[in-house]
């Protein structure tokens, strides 16, 4: 119903519009039945659920139920209940002055009941936007049942001269706070049992419990529940009876293609415009970027139950972006391309958001670190060029046979991490067998492109143990495995 919310002030004239009392969960369930008769996209930015987790969310929606978002960090579980405020009433009428949002029509809370008794008609009202209607707490250890539900205030009983048998004495928590919105609760294991024991009344019956007070209070609230399958077992878990009132359970998971990884990266990534405006940044490297978390989610050195977060790839993008501008910056160029030795400048990103076993912890995150981009390297080398079997006959041909003549005839070559363009460029170049295996292979890529892919090889060859590479203080050295053994003796 269409209401100029601007110019309705009283009860009187809220009532003369004609306005109709609706539930929250009404109110997201009629507005999501009319985006999706429209062919409305509802929760817009979240990739890779179109088929999966958005229409269990949008089925629980529409039955009514609080839900329970589980699954591993970083899996868009809090982006998805803050989406929800889309799908309330732009704005709704309040009783002026109340502190849990009561609905003048329906008022709950003695504040109100009383104003409206005083004032009738003329009582006071105010307008509430959904953008304020969005409240959210981390379940934390020390959350206390007073935080959520309330307390008696002795500050408010002395102020108002009123014993502690009186119910206007009552600090009302967050949730009654949060009347007529939507409250999540991130990690909700993390809550002690006795907290979590609290919330019951409140899903079932609507209703809460201070200090001994019989309060009638019929909230109308949208509960969204976060939690992480690994704190079930490891630091607490939901209390059954709790589950039993949480109407549904959606299981949410990581991007299941690079595609989608890649879109969630270039959204969420933080970038100045300095950046992407003087840095180019290939197809191949972007989908390099994206493999390293693909390896990570199944690596034995890394810690499965916990997950690898999207959060890596996003600042991992930010990183590898940053490597280049500052080489850039110290090679006084304004426009240069990533490389694929700027990878190496993604390890901080890696090495703190990843959980190691304890065979990874013996590696160190270092050595996992650069690992998981070999394994990357690997994978993405064998989707642009011919594939390395393990197992070869010695006398077999293989593309690679000219490159590996010319390292094996050479002294190898150098690649400096703060060479410039012109310099990085030469050096590859001076590899001709490597134009050619790019320009037969890849024969549509620009030229832009096809000095990564060159790398792209080099690395690719030294993790099928082709080549060598070695690290020294400013950059890479690659050399034939044997040559230079050879030569010596």
């Amino acid at each position: 119903m269409s209401i100029d919310y601007k110019k309705i002030k009283t009860l009187g004239a809220l009532k003369k519009a004609g306005y109709k009392v609706k539930s929250i969960r009404d109110e997201l369930r009629d507005n999501l039945r009319e985006k999706i008769a429209k062919g409305e996209e509802v929760f817009v930015g979240v990739w890779g659920y179109e088929n999966t987790v958005i229409p269990e969310l949008e089925r629980a929606i529409l039955s009514r139920h609080n839900i329970n978002l589980l699954g591993l960090r970083g899996q868009a579980k809090t982006r998805l209940a803050r989406l929800m405020i889309n799908l309330l009433d732009e704005w709704i009428p309040v009783v002026e002055g109340s502190e849990i949002n009561d609905d003048p029509l329906h008022p709950i809370s003695r504040y109100a009941i009383n104003l409206i008794a005083e004032k009738g008609e003329e009582t006071p009202i105010t307008w509430l936007h959904r953008e304020d209607r969005f409240y959210e707490k981390l379940a934390t250890p020390d959350v206390t049942v007073a935080d959520l539900i309330g307390d008696v205030d002795p500050i408010k009983a002395a102020n108002l001269k009123l014993s502690y048998a009186d119910d206007r004495v009552i600090h009302f928590g967050m949730i009654p706070r949060a009347n007529r919105c939507i409250f999540v609760i991130n990690e909700l294991p993390d809550l002690q049992a006795r907290i979590q024991v609290s919330l019951f009344n409140i899903l079932q019956e609507g209703d809460i419990q201070i200090r001994g007070f019989k309060l009638r209070l019929p909230l109308d609230l949208q509960f969204v529940f976060t939690a992480n399958p690994e704190d079930y077992t490891n630091r607490g878990s939901i209390v059954t009876p709790l589950k039993d009132r949480i109407g549904s359970q959606i299981l949410t998971h990581y991007p299941e293609d690079i595609e989608t990884a890649r879109k969630i990266t270039d959204q969420e990534a933080k970038l100045d415009h300095r950046q992407t405006e003087a840095i180019y940044i290939s197809d191949a490297a972007k989908d390099l970027l994206e493999q390293i978390s693909f390896e990570a989610r199944d690596s034995e050195y890394v810690d499965v139950k916990s997950g690898v977060s999207a959060r890596m790839s996003i600042t991992a993008f930010e990183n590898l972006l940053s490597t280049a501008e500052r080489r850039s910056l110290l090679s006084g160029e304004e426009i240069t391309a990533v490389r694929l030795s700027d990878f190496m400048g993604v390890i901080p990103a890696i090495t703190g958001k990843i959980e190691l076993v304890y065979e990874g912890e013996q590696e160190g995150a270092g050595g996992v670190a650069e690992s998981l981009l070999e394994s990357a390297v690997k994978t993405i080398f064998s989707t642009y060029f011919p594939e390395i079997n393990k197992l070869e006959r010695k006398d077999a041909e293989t593309p690679y046979d000219a490159i590996l003549s010319w390292f094996f005839d050479g002294e190898g070559f150098e690649l400096l991490d703060e060479a410039s363009d012109v310099y990085y460029k030469e050096q590859l170049d001076a590899i001709v067998p490597l134009e050619d295996l790019v320009r037969k292979h890849q024969p549509d890529t620009n030229k832009k492109d096809s000095y990564f892919l060159k790398e792209l090889v080099l690395w690719g060859l030294v993790a099928h143990k082709k080549l060598s590479k070695n690290r020294f203080v400013q950059g890479y050295q690659f050399k034939d495995l044997y040559g230079s053994f050879i030569r010596g003796l």
